[in-house]
């Protein structure tokens, strides 16, 4: 993973002492909560349902067992409310009595960060302190500015790489922060990169998409996709360059972000995402970026252009680690007579470049507990297994999972019975308990409801691990606002939910993808009817998949997929499906014509 300069570790410490004076400013009253609020947000440090949330960069998603465990220390120490706080919110969702708001806990989320949501304010600059002394920090993951890039949870180590995105990665994380031109843009910037043959980082879906790809003569370059977006408008990403040489990607972005802070709209928060202006304006938009690089190459001197050495300098910075287990040892052959260590062979363990190693997936999809979620002590676990089995490396994924990159052949056995003491060894990657969640109404000020009780309900209802292998490959995902944190438009089956007279609702999408190879090109859901109730949707997603195994045929040998089934009849018996799900009105309900 990245080995952080003298340089990233003095930036990082003098920004969170920047933060203690910035506090005690506040906490003194000499600076007006107006004030200190850009200030706090500008470090990770939001004001949510109940109680301050941080959220902490993990750019592309690695992170070393060091980190995981000042995590641990975090969600021990750090992640507590008030008892008043805690009971006032307990009350408010009707909870009192149970442990549906977790306490001492970290979030991994679908942008490969990780958030706390019970920390005082009073204590950030304590926290932020402890994440310095780790290099990590909260700098951009909030305003409007480019945020944490994202990318391939395989990048580096996939088989299908055509090139490491994560020296790229860097470099643009480096422009990124702090750019005295991009600091105060219409709205929010994302930008996801892979380098893999199959788009495991949902470019399609980014502000910015990159997609390192050959041309006929070999040469690395970016395919560049622009305008792609969720919430109110869900837009997929237009490509305005096939192939970019690698060296001018840097001038390119630069491009295409000043014609975006120069163009985009800031006289309504709806419609200031880059996606807004790129279908409004189409190729003018293109035409103007192509203008605005061609301006930057000739008269500014191609000030970002990648050299070589300035490659090779941050590529270093990713060096394979040394590896200590199983030196020189042959790879041995794995027991076949235990189906359910292969199941999660099948589901859990991915190839590797190296044929003697595996990626492995550690699923934080448990009864309950919240997609995503860990306390210190499943923390500290995943880092021993790190430091163990994965040469001290996890990396946070897009569908709030942790993965091991290291991981030797000969270990695998080894490294599921650890995990299955841990309740992370569950074999069901793609499935449908392998949910996105966001965390929706029990803490996010921005939500309509409450996603979490319905991500519960859902998982302790498909348990059965026959059961769920039977449906095969379905993407569920669930946000509670049309944000759309939970990513429901891409979800095979989405769930959002809505505010309808002041009470919570949901509405159902399907159809949608995130561009990977199983799911086929990224693409939007479409809402089957009116919204249902917190009750009905449960019964409303089993009559659901009950209609997809009733109408889905033999395909190459096995079941057809619910998304291909989908694709070939149509919505309509599914929307019929959701309608006859309904639950009957209450008789009051009825009596008033309701």
């Amino acid at each position: 993973m990245y080995q952080y300069t003298d340089f990233d570790k003095e930036f990082v410490r003098l920004r969170a002492a920047q933060f203690r004076d910035q506090l005690e400013r506040w906490q003194a009253g000499k600076l007006a909560e107006d004030e200190f609020r850009p200030l706090r947000l500008q470090n990770g440090w939001y004001v949510q349902r109940y109680a301050p949330m941080l959220r902490v960069a993990v750019p592309y998603g690695e992170l070393s067992s060091q980190q995981l465990r000042a995590m641990a220390t975090i969600a021990r120490d750090y992640d507590e409310p008030e008892a008043a706080v805690f009971k006032e919110a307990m009350e408010k969702q009707g909870l009192l009595g149970t442990t549906r708001l977790p306490t001492h806990c970290a979030h991994f989320t679908t942008r490969q960060n990780v958030q706390f949501n019970w920390i005082p304010l009073a204590r950030s600059a304590d926290v932020m302190d402890l994440l310095a002394s780790v290099n990590m920090h909260g700098i951009q993951t909030s305003g409007n500015c480019i945020r944490n890039i994202t990318s391939d949870e395989l990048a580096g180590i996939a088989i299908d790489e055509v090139a490491d995105p994560r020296p790229f990665g860097e470099i643009m994380r480096q422009w990124s922060t702090l750019h005295p031109e991009f600091a105060f843009l219409p709205r929010k910037f994302k930008i996801a990169i892979t380098g893999a043959a199959e788009d495991r980082a949902a470019i399609g879906w980014h502000d910015v998409g990159l997609h390192l790809v050959k041309n006929e003569a070999g040469e690395v370059g970016f395919k560049v996709l622009v305008g792609g977006g969720m919430g109110r408008t869900p837009v997929i990403g237009t490509v305005i360059r096939e192939f970019l040489p690698w060296n001018q990607i840097m001038n390119f972005l630069e491009a295409v972000v000043r014609v975006y802070n120069r163009w985009g709209r800031r006289d309504n928060i709806y419609k200031a995402r880059i996606k807004i202006l790129v279908k409004a304006e189409g190729q003018r938009y293109i035409d103007e970026v192509e203008a605005e690089f061609q301006q930057i190459i000739e008269h500014d001197g191609g000030a970002h252009l990648i050299t070589q050495e300035e490659y090779d300098r941050v590529a270093a910075c990713f060096v394979d680690p040394e590896l200590t287990r199983h030196v020189g040892a042959e790879v041995q052959a794995l027991p076949q007579d235990n189906v359910a260590f292969n199941r999660w062979l099948e589901r859990n363990v991915m190839p590797h470049r190296n044929p003697a190693l595996r990626a492995v997936r550690l699923s934080f999809k448990r009864p309950g507990w919240s997609p995503g979620d860990a306390d210190s002590h499943i923390l500290e676990a995943a880092a021993d297994l790190a430091d163990r089995y994965s040469a001290g490396e996890v990396r946070v994924t897009h569908t709030q999972n942790l993965l091991l990159p290291w991981v030797h052949v000969n270990d695998l056995l080894e490294v599921w019975e650890e995990a299955k003491k841990l309740g992370l060894a569950a074999p069901t990657s793609h499935l449908l308990t392998d949910m996105i969640t966001c965390p929706g109404g029990d803490f996010c000020a921005l939500a309509n409801a409450r996603s979490l009780p319905i991500a519960e309900t859902l998982l302790e209802r498909y348990q059965d691990l026959d059961e769920l292998y039977d449906l095969g490959h379905i993407d569920l995902h669930i946000s509670g606002c049309i944000n759309s944190c939970g990513h429901h438009h891409s979800g095979h089956i989405g769930i959002l939910g809505v505010d309808k007279d002041g009470k919570e609702w949901y509405q159902v999408v399907l159809g949608g993808s995130d561009g990977s190879q199983l799911s086929g090109p990224a693409q939007a859901g479409k809402v089957i009817g009116p919204s249902f109730s917190l009750a009905e949707v449960p019964g409303v997603i089993e009559a659901i998949l009950e209609t997809y195994r009733t109408l889905r045929e033999p395909q190459d040998g096995k079941a057809e997929a619910f998304i291909d089934t989908f694709r070939r009849v149509g919505i309509a018996p599914f929307k019929e499906a959701g309608k006859a799900a309904r639950l009957p009105a209450p008789a009051d309900a009825v009596a008033e014509g309701a």
